[in-house]
């Protein structure tokens, strides 16, 4: 049974949440502030965390900025902010996905299972060498000369995304259906704030990518 960590100060949402993804056979702790969040993500494990932004004491982006400087646990930001640049500070920081405030609550389960399906079960448990860089489908990690690159659930399905599709040049679009779905809702913008943050990871000289390569006009293009 997988294991969700909801995060949310108002209990009658925190309420709502845990009863459908409990009620869709997954595991729930829910947390009402960001400290809170933190220790109980110290003690346990958990698959996703569901991630309020707006909390008294400690809010989300903190608490993300606290997670990501150990773990790459897909989280999804719960957000009453309808801008595009709150969202894209949420991305920078290492958030996988958005769901805006007042939401469906089947929608975010439906949400859940799409990364939860993603992330964790692979179709084939095959390892994939593309140049330098190693793929291991099983344990959902991407290597370049066998050194682990520290990445987060959305930023391993773009490069996977690239890595299958080498050499070819891809959309914004084509990217967001190919590493996130049909049902995607997130802004074009968001794959460049990805596509930056992965190019700080694989690339010698970010600034001068020599893999991931911008085709002005076009998309991007991966080089292997």
């Amino acid at each position: 049974m997988y294991k969700i960590l909801i995060v949310e100060d108002e209990p009658a949402i925190s309420r709502i949440v845990e009863k459908y993804l409990s009620n869709a056979n997954y595991e729930c702790k829910v947390a009402s502030d960001g400290f809170i969040a933190l220790d109980l993500f110290s003690k346990n494990s958990f698959d996703l965390i569901l991630l309020d932004v707006m909390m008294p004491g400690i809010d989300g982006f903190r608490v993300l900025e606290n997670i990501r400087e150990t773990s790459n646990i897909p989280v999804i930001m719960l957000t009453a902010k309808e801008l595009e640049e709150d969202r894209l500070s949420g991305f920078n920081k290492g958030a996988d996905d958005y769901v805006i405030k007042p939401f469906s609550p089947q929608e975010l389960v439906k949400r859940v299972d799409v990364f939860i399906r993603r992330i964790y079960k692979a179709d084939e448990n095959t390892l994939l060498t593309y140049g330098p860089f190693l793929v291991d489908k099983k344990e959902k990690v991407i290597k370049k000369n066998d050194e682990i690159i520290p990445l987060t659930a959305a930023e391993y399905s773009v490069l996977l995304t690239f890595l299958i599709n080498k050499n070819n040049m891809l959309s914004r679009e084509q990217i967001i259906e190919a590493a996130f779905g049909l049902d995607y809702d997130g802004y074009d913008r968001t794959i460049d704030t990805y596509i930056k943050r992965i190019r700080q990871k694989i690339e010698d000289n970010p600034k001068s990518p020599i893999y991931l390569v911008t085709k002005y006009g076009g998309g991007y293009i991966f080089n292997v």
